[in-house]
């Protein structure tokens, strides 16, 4: 008599996927109802394997400017590195004026789903340079950054502690990968108190005179939707990417998607999207192409659950 195994004749990808169901751990998180996924199981392989591969074989690549920092408090916006900068310390009224009308009119522009990134490319870089342009005619004193950061109502989002604390604990270097400005960037995350060694900062630097007087902003315009030409430039810069193959990918615009184009020879690459205006009108093209969504979702619980899950030794080689 001839007994058959069923299982034996299962192709080992799909038993290898029905043992790693059986043995990992539920991620709470990703239940939340302001979570999207496409593919949940694929984003639960992902990161089964991103554990697998631990610590030392991951970065986080993120965005500033509203997936750092919140989008809003309290009904009212939070300010960007820019809007920082609009202080009576720093600028006058009417440069605050201009800065605002620029904002009413490249803003929706970006977020507009109905636009190609090909149409929005030169009117990005018209309004960063024109933007760039006010603050220079304004000879912003370095000195009063710190103040005026002090002075505003910037804000990380709920949990950012956590985030910055376990990257810093583990060893995980983190790109902070933004269209803002630099300094400010800089003095935020610092009066925090998590700008921590494994922190690496892409951005829009002020370069000032030597009576600290800003004259320009130095390098390349670094806007929403150039940052694969700023990832490709970087990466042979950043020595302590090298070698880890896995990247978390946090970014709340479809332009950040292409922040880990200058890792070299990547294995698995999450990203997570931060869906947090005109929610309906983008919903379908951010599920499309993050990983995950989270919609007005002003903590970093989510990132923060699925860093816990890859930096715990249960598993790790």
């Amino acid at each position: 008599m001839i007994y058959h195994v069923p299982w034996i004749y299962t192709p080992v990808r799909t038993v290898l996927a029905i043992w790693h169901q059986l043995i990992k751990t539920e991620i709470p998180e990703l239940s939340k109802c302001s979570v999207l996924m496409r593919e949940r199981g694929r984003v639960e392989e992902t990161i089964y394997a991103m554990q697998r591969a631990g610590a030392g074989n991951l970065q986080v690549i993120s965005d500033f400017d509203m997936t750092l920092t919140r989008f809003a408090h309290n009904g009212k916006r939070v300010p960007t590195t820019h809007n920082i900068l609009d202080n009576r310390l720093l600028i006058n009224e009417d440069c605050t004026k201009k800065m605002r009308e620029l904002m009413n009119t490249y803003y929706p522009i970006e977020i507009d789903a109905s636009r190609s990134v090909e149409e929005k490319l030169p009117l990005m870089v018209e309004w960063w340079t024109k933007v760039h342009e006010l603050l220079i005619q304004q000879r912003i004193r370095k000195d009063m950054l710190s103040q005026a950061v002090k002075e505003s109502s910037a804000m990380l989002r709920d949990g950012y502690k956590v985030f910055f604390d376990r990257l810093a604990e583990n060893q995980v270097p983190l790109l902070i990968f933004s269209a803002g400005v630099g300094d400010v960037l800089e003095e935020v995350i610092r009066q925090n108190r998590v700008f921590h060694p494994n922190v690496h900062i892409i951005s829009n630097y002020m370069d000032f005179d030597h009576t600290g007087i800003l004259q320009a902003f130095k390098g390349q315009l670094i806007h929403t939707f150039n940052k694969r030409e700023g990832a490709l430039s970087h990466a042979a810069c950043l020595r302590e990417l090298q070698g880890r193959p896995n990247v978390l990918l946090l970014g709340d615009s479809l332009g950040d998607l292409t922040m880990a184009d200058g890792v070299s020879e990547p294995q698995n690459i999450l990203t997570i999207g931060f869906l947090n205006d005109q929610v309906e009108e983008r919903k379908e093209l951010y599920v499309n192409s993050f990983d995950i969504v989270l919609v007005k979702d002003e903590t970093m619980d989510v990132p923060n659950a699925i860093l816990g899950h890859i930096t715990s030794s249960r598993d790790s080689k």
